[in-house]
């Protein structure tokens, strides 16, 4: 399988991985002298400076803090056990299986599949803007309506069947608020236990936004529900300490538990090591007041700060969506590492014990029940990109235990008891050893890291210098040089600073946002993933400054494309990191043969792969960027994920040659694919009106992955029966 695709890579391929460039004074221990480091040249500001304008979007008061015990009792939510039509969380259900009981669409029908409808949201890069858009919406589906968010954070409420709009809320969103991307995953739909049916905000529509509030509308009407927050709106920045537009963001939908809304956010990469907190906050899903956070360096105190203090910074956050168990009272939180990604000598101990891990909190304090590491002491930007997703496993002894399926950017799948945090008896995590200790000085690395040995692995053997490929023999032997060059001794080689290391996986591999689908009549998980080392590599804090690696929060500094996948001020530390893809930088093809990506079926049950293909053509992808127009499958980078139906198919978007997939699930076969008008970063989703079936996908584009820019919703039926 390698082979074929590695030949049609030798004929078609360049990579389309999108251009690389991804206490409060600057101190740091730079040698084993422990000799403190001369601070930057730009100045680092203290975290009690007051927020910079605009970072309080719309000038909200601050929120007041309701104690537990007058948390209303919340109802059950339609997400709870969806009606077979509907589609009414992000990942479908409470479970975030991604698997839909629908079965008029077949493979044996599917290739009669016709657009229905397209929907257009209205946003577009301004003119004269950086292009930082990557929507990667998923819309939820109640009812008669479909209900979505733009890549500004703006809502809508559509007929599922026609495309028609019934309300469309504008959130009034500065583009200068978009941190890393334009990200809006989804919204939640919530059903009130205190306003009545029939009644305004009965059912509401709740989001958070890219400039950190938490909106609140009716799901009727769209207009703001009055008695959330101040006027339907919280400020998210509250507590949060100094911070400028474009530093922190929700990207993700909240879930909502026994009817507390849990917030996450994404802190913006690689900027400085006390960034703002990370910290995870339950609000009250009826009145948006607080109820508790999860501080990590203040693990005692579950409260907001008051007008002194602010949350722990530079913790480790969480930007992806989480999922939350109503019966146990947990929400289950992947997490990322700590602030400055590629050092970890400045990192505290409560810090390392939750970067890059699952974390269950109880919904009602926000305190911890359990945690489980997929990787320690990560200073490789393997943060936690996936969604958990929730099922029962049925034991061989007939036992049936609730547990959880966290995929990794590692490849490593973890199947663990969703109570207690430990790995299932048929699914063993083992302890293996890792390069160590390093070679950066006082920052060694552990000796061994976690393998999930029950679950078939997301990846490819180490690289070797025999992979090094090229479009011609000279490109081969470019990249064979680099490989050289580098330190790299398989995964986990740790950063170096006098030469770049080698990263495989790189920092988006195996599984990321788009996650997993799982079927749970039949145990079957469906991953897609990716195949892209990084060429990484640390430096002097003199030399940060010489190639103007400038935190966000400065005013020197300027935007531009990529800003978290390439290079890394890491300011308040001793070295910046130079971060790229393992590429040749004149064709922009990478230096490992493709593919680039793939999707996997596994039988967890019978622990195996069913199959495993490339996934993704050349037709939209080439070296220097251009475009082949080959539909050769080769396998290309890839991000957004899939759905599973009871009629036999899954539905993807996702690669980079901005196509759709219908594929059999029996054999992994493409079956049918359409041409969308943007690239589709996003997950699908599939729903039913009157007994019709469609299949939704946004085809916003994303700049990261270089994909054209779209606003379109497209959504595709079967043609309709003569009566």
């Amino acid at each position: 399988m390698r082979n074929q695709a590695y030949l049609f890579g030798v004929l078609l391929t360049g990579t389309i991985l999108g251009t690389a460039s991804p206490g409060h004074t600057a101190w740091a221990q730079s040698n084993a002298s422990s000799e403190t480091i001369a601070s930057s040249i730009y100045q680092d500001p203290a975290p009690d400076t007051p927020q910079a304008p605009g970072v309080n979007a719309a000038n909200l008061p601050d929120i007041d803090e309701l104690p537990i015990d007058q948390l209303p009792q919340a109802v059950p939510q339609e997400s709870a056990n969806p009606k077979p039509e509907d589609w009414p969380a992000y990942g479908r259900d409470d479970q975030a299986t991604r698997y839909s009981p629908l079965t008029q669409i077949t493979p044996e029908n599917v290739g009669q599949l016709k657009r229905a409808f397209v929907y257009h949201t209205g946003v577009l890069p301004p003119k004269g803007k950086l292009n930082r858009l990557a929507a990667e919406m998923t819309p939820i589906k109640v009812g008669d309506s479909l209900y979505l968010c733009s890549a500004t954070n703006d809502m809508m409420r559509i007929d599922a069947a026609t495309g028609e709009e019934k309300w469309h809320f504008h959130a009034h969103e500065s583009y200068d608020a978009i941190p890393f991307t334009s990200a809006c995953r989804s919204v939640t739909y919530y059903t009130s236990s205190t306003a009545a049916e029939g009644q305004p905000c009965h059912n509401r529509i709740i989001e958070g936004t890219l400039d950190n509030r938490l909106i609140a509308v009716d799901a009727e009407d769209g207009k703001l529900c009055e008695a959330f927050g101040h006027g339907g709106q919280v400020n998210l920045m509250q507590g949060m300490g100094w911070s400028v537009p474009r530093f922190v963001g929700v990207t993700s939908p909240a879930p909502i538990i026994n009817g507390v809304i849990v917030v996450n956010h994404e802190v913006l990469d690689g900027q400085r090591r006390w960034a703002p907190s990370g910290v995870i906050r339950g609000y009250d899903a009826e009145s948006g007041k607080f109820l508790w956070a999860w501080d990590v360096n203040n693990p005692d105190n579950h409260h907001q700060p008051d007008k002194d203090h602010y949350y722990s910074r530079g913790t480790p956050n969480s930007w992806t969506a989480m999922t939350g168990d109503n019966a146990l009272g947990l929400v289950y939180v992947p997490t990322g590492n700590s602030a400055a990604d590629y050092y970890s000598a400045m990192r505290s101990e409560a810090e390392n014990k939750v970067s890059s891990a699952v974390v269950a909190l109880d919904v009602r304090t926000g305190e911890p029940r359990w945690v489980f590491q997929t990787v320690h002491k990560d200073v490789w930007d393997y943060d936690i990109g996936s969604q958990a997703t929730l099922f029962d496993y049925h034991a061989d002894d007939g036992s049936v235990i609730p547990a959880l399926i966290m995929p990794t950017k590692r490849g490593q799948t973890f199947i663990l008891d969703r109570r207690t945090g430990k790995p299932l008896p048929d699914f063993p995590v083992v302890e293996k050893p890792a390069p160590h200790p390093g070679v950066v000085p006082d920052d060694p690395r552990e000796p061994t890291q976690p393998w999930s040995v029950g679950v078939p692995r997301l990846g490819f053997p180490d690289l070797t210098e025999a992979d090094m490929w090229g479009l011609s023999p000279l490109d081969q032997l470019a990249c064979r040089i680099k490989f050289r060059r580098a330190h790299y001794v398989g995964e986990f080689t740790p950063p170096t600073i006098k030469q770049p290391w080698i990263e495989d996986p790189g920092y988006n591999g195996g599984t990321d946002w788009g996650s997993i689908s799982y079927n749970p009549q039949t145990g079957i998980m469906l991953a897609n993933w990716n195949n892209v080392p990084m060429y990484d590599q640390l430096v002097s804090r003199e030399k940060a400054d010489q190639l103007k690696l400038i935190p966000v929060d400065v005013p020197e500094y300027t935007p531009r494309h990529g800003i978290t996948a390439g290079n890394a001020a890491q300011a308040q530390t001793p070295y910046g990191a130079l971060v790229g893809p393992f590429w040749n930088e004149f064709t922009r093809v990478m230096c490992n043969a493709p593919p680039y990506g793939m999707i996997t079926a596994i039988d967890l049950k019978a622990h195996k792969v069913l199959w495993q293909k490339p996934f993704g053509s050349a037709r939209a992808n080439g070296p220097w960027g251009l475009p082949t127009g080959l539909p050769l499958t080769i396998g290309t980078p890839n991000n957004g994920g899939s759905v599973m139906t009871a009629g036999g198919l899954a539905f993807i978007g996702a690669s980079t040659d901005n196509q759709i997939h219908a594929i059999d699930l029996k054999t992994g076969k493409t079956l049918w694919t359409d041409v969308l008008p943007g690239g589709g970063q996003a997950n699908t989703m599939t729903y039913a009106v009157n007994g019709r079936q469609y299949v939704a996908i946004m085809a916003g584009g994303h700049h990261l992955m270089g994909t054209p820019v779209s606003d379109a919703l497209v959504v595709y039926a079967l043609p309709e029966q003569k009566k």
